[in-house]
C-alpha cells in the first residue's frame, strides 16, 4: 500500500515514504462516508476509505435468524450494568448488529464534572447505519430558518428548496416507505408503499384522532418493494440485528459494496485516524493514522480529504490536528469546532391498555420498527411554553420476548411458578410505548473538547464532553409526558400523574443516548461564526470537507440520517465539480 509508515526499531523510528497522491480520502464509512463514496465513484473518481473497525461480512456478522434461547441469558450481553448505571433505557445485546458499544476497551472518552453524556461508537464497516432505526424524515422548510422564526439558535446558510433535490436522490436510491400527507412539518418525499398498521397501532391512531393529533404511516428506509436490485422486506422485524437480505438501508450493503465492485473504491480497515497533515500552502496534504492490526503509524497522501467519522470523531480529529497557524486545531479559526453539540431530546412513557387483553396472539412482526408515527402537529403553535417541537415514535405488539421483557410483571405480581406465568401471558402484547424525539437548541454549556490529560491506547488525545439541558428542553419533556398520558387515556388506559419540572429534568434521556449528535463542525455564511461553507467545505482549507452530522446548524425533531445523506450527496457533487475545475 502507498503510504508512509513509522515503525519502532530499538527505540528509533523508521519512516518509509511514497510519492502516490490519492484522489479522495474519506474517513469513516457510515451514512455520510458511504454516500460520498458511492456518488464520487459513480462520477469516475477514485476513492480511498479509512474505517476504524474491521470489514463487514453480513452472512457472518449479522444475527437476523438467531433465537433467544440459543444464547446465555436470552442474548443479553456482558457489561449490561453499564447501561442502567448510565441511565440508558435500551441496552444493546448479543443480537444487535456487530461491533457497536457505549464503551470500547482502550478507546475511552471523558465527561466533565456535573455533566452526563454517553457516546455510542460503531467500529465496523457501515458504522452506525448497522444499528440505527432507519427512520428517514426530511427537515421542514422552517427548520432551516429557525432563528428567523423565534430568535433562538442560528439559521442555516441553505434552504429546504436547495436541499430538496438531494432528498429526492437519496430516497430514490436507498428506498424509503411512507405516504404523502401534505403536512408542512413533515414534508412529503419519494416514497415506497408503507406497510399496514398493526392492531395496537390502529388503536393508537384512533386515540390520536380523538385528540386531533395526526398519526400517519411511518417513514423508514426499509424496502416494501424490490428496489434497485435489493429484495423487499420479509417482515421478520429484526432490523436491529442486521439485515442479511439487504432490504433495509445500511451504507455497507447499499453504497460501499457496490462502489467497491466498480474498482474505484478501496477500503482500508482497522485504520484509526490520528492527525490531518498540511503543506506550506495551507492545504491538506494527507492523513496520519494508526494501523490497529500492526500497531504502526502510517501516512496517506491525498488531493481531497473528506471527514465522515461522525460529528464528534470528526471534531476530535480537527482539534487534534495542530500546527503553525492553527494552534487550536485545523479549520478552527472561528473557535466553533466541537461547539454547538446537540442530541435529540428523548422522553418515553409506557402504558397498559386493557382493550388489548385477551386478544388472539398473532404475528405482528412487520418491519423492525413502527408502522405509524406522529409528526409534530403544532408548527404554528400558540400557547405553548417551549420553542420548537417533537415527533412521537410508537411501540407495542407481540414482539419476540427478549431478556428482561417481563421484569415489570415480575416486580408487580405476587407469586411465582404457574401463577406468574399466567400473569405474564395475560400482559403479553398489552403494553404500548410513546417515545418523543424533540429539538434541542444549541447552548454554550454543551460541547466537546480535547481532554488535556487522557489519551486512548493509540496515544491519541480523547474527547471530553460537557452537557447541559436548558429550561426549553425541560418544558418540552413535560409536554411530551402530558401528551403521551392523554393518548393512553384515550386508548382506555390510565395515565401517570403530572410531572414537576424537576421530575421531567431527571427523566430526559441522557445526552448522546439517541445517537443523534450533530453540530460540532457547523456550516454557515461567515468564517467568524462557522467552520464550513454551505457545501460542507471548510472556510480555511479548500480541500477539506465534512460529510457527517457535524455540518448541522440545528437539530430539528427529525432523525438526522436522511439529512446527513442528502448533505453528503450535495457535497460530493460539489467536490467532483471543484476537482474538475482544478480548484481543489
Amino acid at each position: 500500500m502507498e503510504h508512509r509508515e513509522r515503525i519502532s526499531v530499538e527505540g528509533l523510528f523508521q519512516i518509509r515514504q511514497s510519492s502516490m497522491v490519492h484522489d479522495v480520502v474519506v474517513v469513516g464509512s457510515g451514512a455520510g462516508g458511504g454516500t460520498v463514496a458511492k456518488v464520487l465513484t459513480d462520477l469516475g473518481i477514485r476513492v480511498t476509505m479509512l474505517e476504524a473497525g474491521p470489514m463487514l461480512d453480513p452472512a457472518k456478522d449479522f444475527k437476523m435468524f438467531a433465537w433467544p434461547y440459543s444464547l446465555d441469558h436470552r442474548g443479553l450481553g456482558p457489561g449490561c450494568e453499564l447501561y442502567f448505571r448510565k441511565g440508558i433505557s435500551r441496552p444493546l445485546n448479543y443480537f444487535s448488529a456487530p461491533n457497536g458499544a457505549w464503551e470500547i476497551k482502550g478507546e475511552p472518552y471523558t465527561v466533565a464534572e456535573g455533566s452526563k453524556f454517553t457516546w455510542f461508537r460503531s467500529r465496523i464497516l457501515g458504522g452506525r447505519t448497522n444499528h440505527y432505526g432507519r427512520i428517514s424524515l426530511r427537515f421542514a422548510d422552517y427548520d432551516f430558518k429557525s432563528y428567523s422564526r423565534d430568535g433562538l439558535g442560528t439559521d442555516w446558510p441553505i434552504t429546504y428548496d436547495e436541499l430538496a433535490p438531494y432528498y429526492d436522490k437519496v430516497e430514490d436510491f436507498i428506498g424509503v416507505f411512507g405516504s404523502r400527507e401534505g403536512l408542512r412539518g413533515a414534508p412529503d418525499g419519494k416514497f415506497l408503499p408503507p406497510p399496514p398498521p398493526r392492531a395496537h397501532e390502529l388503536l393508537m391512531k384512533r386515540a390520536c384522532q380523538k385528540l386531533n393529533i395526526p398519526c400517519i404511516p411511518a417513514r423508514l428506509a426499509i424496502l416494501t418493494r424490490n428496489h434497485n436490485g435489493r429484495p423487499k422486506c420479509h417482515y421478520c422485524a429484526q432490523c436491529g440485528r442486521g439485515c442479511t437480505a439487504g432490504a433495509n438501508y445500511s451504507s455497507s450493503q447499499v453504497q460501499i459494496f457496490p462502489a467497491m465492485k466498480t474498482g474505484r473504491l478501496r477500503v482500508i480497515n482497522n485504520a484509526m485516524a490520528r492527525e490531518i497533515l498540511t503543506d506550506g500552502a495551507g492545504k491538506v496534504s494527507g492523513l496520519s493514522y494508526i494501523d490497529k492490526t500492526t500497531r504502526t503509524e502510517k501516512q496517506i497522501r491525498c488531493r481531497v480529504l473528506i471527514l465522515a467519522a461522525s460529528a464528534c470523531e470528526s471534531a476530535r480529529l480537527l482539534l487534534n490536528s495542530k500546527g503553525a497557524g492553527y494552534a487550536n486545531g485545523l479549520a478552527n479559526g472561528s473557535g466553533q469546532v466541537g461547539r454547538n453539540l446537540t442530541d435529540s431530546i428523548g422522553f418515553t412513557v409506557s402504558g397498559h391498555i386493557p382493550a388489548l387483553e385477551g386478544m388472539p396472539i398473532y404475528n405482528s412482526d412487520g418491519v423492525g420498527g413502527m408502522h405509524v408515527y406522529v409528526p409534530w402537529w403544532l408548527p404554528e403553535k400558540s400557547g405553548i411554553d417551549f420553542p420548537r417541537g417533537y415527533h412521537i415514535e410508537l411501540g407495542g405488539g407481540f414482539h419476540m420476548p427478549a431478556a428482561g421483557a417481563f421484569r415489570g410483571v415480575c416486580q408487580s405480581h405476587e407469586g411465582y411458578g404457574t401463577d406468574l406465568k399466567r400473569a405474564i401471558r395475560s400482559r403479553y402484547g398489552t403494553e404500548v410505548s410513546f417515545a418523543g424525539r424533540g429539538e434541542m437548541i444549541p447552548n454554550n454549556r454543551t460541547f466537546c473538547e480535547i481532554d488535556p490529560s487522557v489519551v486512548d491506547q493509540w496515544g491519541i488525545p480523547v474527547l471530553r464532553f460537557h452537557w447541559q439541558y436548558s429550561d426549553n428542553e425541560v418544558r418540552q419533556a413535560q409536554h411530551m409526558h402530558d401528551t403521551f398520558g392523554s393518548i393512553i387515556e384515550a386508548m382506555g388506559g390510565t395515565a401517570a400523574a403530572k410531572m414537576t419540572p424537576s421530575q421531567a429534568a431527571e427523566k430526559i434521556a441522557v445526552g448522546g443516548q439517541h445517537i443523534h449528535e450533530v453540530g460540532t463542525v457547523r456550516m454557515g455564511s461567515s468564517r467568524e461564526t462557522s467552520v464550513l461553507n454551505k457545501y460542507s467545505q471548510t472556510h480555511e482549507v479548500k480541500n477539506l470537507f465534512v460529510a457527517d452530522g457535524g455540518p448541522f446548524v440545528s437539530n430539528p425533531d427529525k432523525n438526522p440520517t436522511l439529512t446527513i445523506c442528502a448533505l453528503a450527496w450535495r457535497a460530493a457533487e460539489y467536490v467532483a465539480e471543484e476537482m474538475r475545475k482544478g480548484n481543489v
